[in-house]
């Protein structure tokens, strides 16, 4: 583990109107209508305020239609990440922003093309969540007839990444430095390194037509709380989503993620574990638990039933979590936390909908500004936590809230920055830059 001081790392899972499920219903919120990328910059520009380290956009791609049946759920405001992230990218100047991208829908070459792209157009602050779940409407969406299995879809991952790192590191850092007019000689051809694959997925002979990004690469984020997924953590990403609803789940999760960097040659701080975190506040613990409550109320139990990807609507709902339910086929690790749950508890089917729909599963932190940072800086301290992923559940009142009211009880406790330090998202996270992989090939031939 490296000696320097350890920083807390804070980002924002970004929704339209906030991660509950029916904050688009609450008093005051100016809800419906076509996106408004004035609504996501105004976010966006809230976050770097607060001196986040990165904004975070899912995707669901091929889901789109779930909940068009029962038209219960909003629509039609949310947008595909990584255009999001570009236009963001030029009305910004220090958030990080991390764009989800599932690689069962895309090819390496364009992928990686289209980052290098943002990583410029940001100064170096692109990062990639990097998604294979396939879910039965996304089959469906794209007519898949023969889809990967779980484990198949990790390796294709994994060799998508390889690829994708390989094109990033088409050019020496310095390739396009140099021109000279007097010779007519615009770069030296020895610092193009194309890439000659042939792997079990992907097939190519490709030199990137962009220069190196800026960040060498674009800084990679993965959720994954399954075993397969912190194995793919483990190997290939610096930042990785988790879930856990205890400091001991948390310090467990935490020790088992980071012991499995070794065999991939890597430090335990090359990969940062960032939980879930959602967080209701008040001036006292009464008012704050009073605000919990009404989220908790608002939640809409009609119609189909839902958690975390498995249908429950056929289920008594005041009864028991009952033996034998079908586990999912994506979201493994998060689904057996809530069959944990429930046993732990006693939950019912609707409690357990109640408590994954309000809060999805996640740690839940109720009280005040003290108090919540007590409890963030007791997870951090005792390595159950790098940092977290704040799920404000309502957009923008409970951001601003915290930013007004937590942020400086962490600043003053020392452990959360005061100003952005550097330019890149991968400086600011205190990730080294990696060298290319051609460099590191001609070093080690040289020895």
């Amino acid at each position: 583990m490296s000696t320097k001081k350890r920083r807390l790392n804070l980002s924002v899972f970004v929704q339209l109107y906030g991660t509950h499920g029916h904050a688009w219903r609450r008093d005051g919120v100016d809800a419906g209508g076509r996106s408004s990328y004035a609504k996501w910059l105004s976010t966006v520009k809230l976050l770097e305020r607060g001196k986040f380290d990165f904004a975070f956009f899912a995707d669901f791609v091929g889901d789109g239609g779930v909940a068009a049946g029962n038209g219960r759920a909003p629509r039609g405001g949310f947008l595909e990440p990584l255009t999001l992230t570009a236009a963001l990218a030029a009305q910004t100047r220090n958030i990080g922003l991390i764009a989800t991208v599932n690689t069962n829908f895309n090819d390496p070459y364009n992928l990686a093309r289209r980052f290098a792209t943002i990583d410029h157009i940001s100064g170096g602050r692109i990062g990639w969540n990097v998604v294979a779940s396939l879910s039965e409407n996304a089959i469906r969406t794209f007519g898949i007839a023969d889809p990967l299995g779980r484990d198949e879809r990790y390796a294709r991952a994994g060799e998508f990444i390889d690829v994708a790192k390989a094109l990033w590191d088409s050019w020496d850092d310095d390739a396009f430095d140099h021109p000279d007019k007097q010779t007519g000689q615009f770069f030296d051809p020895a610092s193009a390194h194309p890439l000659h694959h042939r792997g079990r997925h992907f097939k190519a002979d490709a030199l990137l037509d962009i220069a190196r990004p800026i960040q060498g690469h674009p800084v990679l984020f993965q959720a994954g709380n399954s075993d397969a997924g912190k194995e793919f953590a483990a190997q290939y990403a610096e930042l990785i989503y988790a879930a856990a609803q205890t400091i001991e789940e948390g310090k467990k999760d935490y020790a088992d993620v980071k012991s499995r960097l070794a065999k991939y040659g890597r430090e335990p701080d090359d990969l940062r574990v960032t939980p879930g975190l959602y967080y209701f506040l008040g001036q006292s613990r009464q008012e704050a638990q009073e605000n919990y409550e009404s989220f908790r109320e608002a939640v809409d139990v009609t119609g189909r039933r839902n958690i975390l990807g498995v249908d429950v609507s056929e289920l008594d709902l005041d009864g028991p979590v009952p033996e034998g339910i079908p586990e999912p086929a994506n979201g493994l690790g998060r689904w057996r936390q809530a069959l944990a749950l429930a046993r732990r508890e006693n939950l019912t089917i609707r409690d357990l909908i109640l408590r994954f729909s309000a809060v999805q599963g996640h740690w839940t932190v109720i009280g005040t500004p003290k108090d919540i940072a007590d409890q963030i800086e007791e997870w951090f301290v005792g390595a159950a936590a790098d940092g977290f992923q704040l799920k404000p559940s309502l957009l923008p009142e409970d951001l601003e809230s915290f930013i007004d009211l937590v942020i400086p009880e962490l600043q003053r406790r020392g452990i959360f920055r005061t100003e952005y330090e550097f330019e890149t998202l991968r400086e600011n996270l205190g990730f080294k830059r990696p060298q290319s992989l051609w460099r590191e090939a001609r070093a080690t031939a040289a020895e």
